[in-house]
């Protein structure tokens, strides 16, 4: 027997990196660094949002980009995933902030860090396959909204008020800058927002972003544009690793947080590297060592002060558009900001926070693919339920719960479609070799049914009550070689038919009972109570002949012919239930 020690060793060797991504790196190092490059340049103005948006600043932004994408790029299960603070993390992270201060959320990542690389242990990373289409449609969605909600304070020059609900804070933002206007501000965040955009359409290589974000930095510096708040003082250089901010007292508290930010840096990072897989040809991410890297980098962040990290889907795809074909590119992009932190804090500082507005508001809006929210609510209307109930739970309430109805109301819609699927229907009895008279005496006091499909919970409830609504006959044969599955709840519906039936005086026999069926039904005493009274067959025509013996020594029927064992057995052989 395999002790712990071994199997814990050995999933966690089988997660570590190996010689082919040694080899990989190799091939064409040039176009890494170069992708790599690009990505950096994209992924500053990002890291240093994201940093301020959650309310821990832009250093920790910047921290979590360096630690955490160097981790992740080196221990993850995709070549190309880029990974670092992201819009949906810092929406899950503003309420934590705001409950727990700064401490709590270091503390939480990393909490959700040891989550990330048991749930890599237990080889979790499979079950991201069975998340909807229009669910994560719908949590995109919601997410760019609140992205864009949450950057409204800054766009608008004024401090950010008070509160963890970003529709409140959004109109309270409002309500101060339409009693002081700061039109510099607004300036700055909507001239940012539209290079971006029209950039990404003229030319969608070159990294408007970063050249934004310079020029809005060096007209408020010529200009003196003391309304063009800058983001302040950065340190040069990353601080030294410490686990001064956890108290073992508030690990309880902060369970729950954790396990919410644990769940949308698994979902974001396995979503992250499928849509890198689909953008190229060949590459394929392994989940499990995925969601290892996330959580080796979720654990690192927090000591050197970062916030929670995730697989950032729009770096991803900045890094595979250009190029990159080995994690050596992410690791690049990683070692790059590391330089600018160390080399160009002091320019970095000076950047005005309604610029970095201006970028997450612009990324908001490219999160939003209209082509493929008019597809999804085009499909169904299962999925364009799906996509706005979820939509909506992502803007109004937050991301864990949001997926979570998304994906119950999903459940409850398929498991709808399936059970509309199973049916019962009323067939002819076979007629053998019976003569017409005998036929049509059998016809008169049996029926027979078979029922197609699934006879699970929701759908055996049906099953009950047409079977409830039989009269007039003797003796009920179910055919269920056609049963795909059956569950205990449809075990039992079948037992409390043939007891009510029973008490009825209407005799039930079954045919064609699988054997993998046969330890459900065993479960509930529904097999036993048929075999008990001697009317489980394997065959129709089985069933058919007990029925008629039955019939017979009720004297409801007359003897039946003399017919041969020989034309009996045949009979039974060539027929199937």
């Amino acid at each position: 027997m395999t002790s712990p020690f071994t199997w814990f060793w050995g999933r966690i060797v089988g997660l570590l990196p190996g010689r082919t991504d040694l080899t990989e790196m190799r091939r064409d190092p040039r176009r890494d660094l170069l992708a790599g490059l690009t990505v950096a340049i994209v992924a500053l103005p990002l890291a240093l949002g994201f940093g301020v948006s959650s309310g821990l600043g832009a250093e920790a932004g910047l921290a979590t980009a360096v630690v955490a994408g160097a981790l992740a790029a080196v221990f993850g299960g995709s070549n190309l995933q880029v990974s670092g603070p992201t819009g949906a993390m810092t929406v899950v992270l503003v309420p934590i902030v705001a409950e727990h201060g700064p401490s709590g959320v270091l503390t939480v990542g990393l909490m959700a860090g040891v989550m990330l690389v048991a749930l890599a242990l237990l080889r979790a990373g499979k079950y991201m396959q069975y998340v909807p289409a229009p669910v994560v449609e719908g949590f995109t969605l919601g997410i760019a909204c609140v992205i864009g909600l949450q950057q409204i304070p800054n766009a608008l020059g004024v401090p950010k008020p008070e509160g963890d609900r970003v529709l409140v804070v959004t109109w309270r933002a409002v309500e101060e800058f339409a009693k002081a206007p700061n039109w510099t501000a607004v300036g700055f965040a909507l001239a940012v927002a539209v290079v971006m955009l029209a950039g990404a359409r003229w030319r969608p290589t070159v990294p408007f972003s970063i050249l934004a974000v310079i020029a809005a930095t060096v007209v408020a510096q010529v200009a003196g544009l003391d309304a063009a708040k800058p983001i302040g003082d950065l340190p040069s250089g990353l601080p030294a690793p410490s686990l001064s901010f956890l108290d073992p007292g508030a690990l309880g508290s902060l369970l729950a947080p954790a396990v919410a930010v644990a769940a949308l840096a698994a979902l974001e990072s396995l979503l992250s590297a499928s849509v890198a897989d689909g953008m190229t040809v060949g590459q394929k991410h392994d989940p499990d060592r995925e969601l290892f890297g996330q959580g080796l980098a979720n654990i690192a962040a927090p000591l050197f002060g970062g916030v929670p990290a995730t697989g950032a889907i729009a770096r991803t795809a900045v890094n595979v558009r250009t190029g990159a074909g080995s994690r050596l590119a992410a690791l690049t992009h990683a070692a790059i900001l590391a330089v600018i932190v160390f080399a160009a804090a002091p320019l970095v500082s000076k950047i005005p926070l309604a610029a970095l507005a201006g970028v997450l508001l612009a990324t908001a809006i490219r999160m939003v693919e209209v082509g493929s929210l008019r597809a999804m609510a085009r499909a169904t209307r299962s999925d364009a339920l799906i996509l706005v109930l979820t939509a909506v739970a992502t803007l109004a309430l937050d991301l864990v719960y949001a997926v979570m109805i998304g994906l119950v109301v999903a459940g409850a819609l398929a498991l709808r479609a399936v059970a509309k699927q199973a049916r019962l229907d009323q067939v002819p009895l076979d007629r053998g070799d019976h003569s017409a008279e005998e036929h049509a005496l059998l016809a008169e006091h049996i029926v027979a049914y078979r029922i197609d499909g699934p006879l699970f919970f929701a759908a055996a409830h049906r099953f009950l009550l047409e079977l409830a609504e039989v009269a007039d006959v003797r003796v009920v044969i179910l055919r269920m070689s056609r049963v795909t599955t059956i569950d205990a709840t449809g075990a039992l519906v079948l037992k409390d038919v043939v007891e009510k039936l029973n008490r009825r005086g209407i005799v039930v026999m079954t045919s064609g009972i699988r054997a993998g069926q046969r330890q459900v039904l065993d479960s509930v005493g529904a097999l036993e109570l048929l075999r008990l009274e001697g009317r489980e067959y394997a065959t129709t025509p089985e069933a058919i002949q007990g029925a008629r013996t039955y019939l017979e020594c009720a004297g409801v029927m007359p003897p039946l012919p003399a017919r041969t064992a020989r034309s009996i057995s045949e009979e039974t052989e060539e027929s199937v239930g």
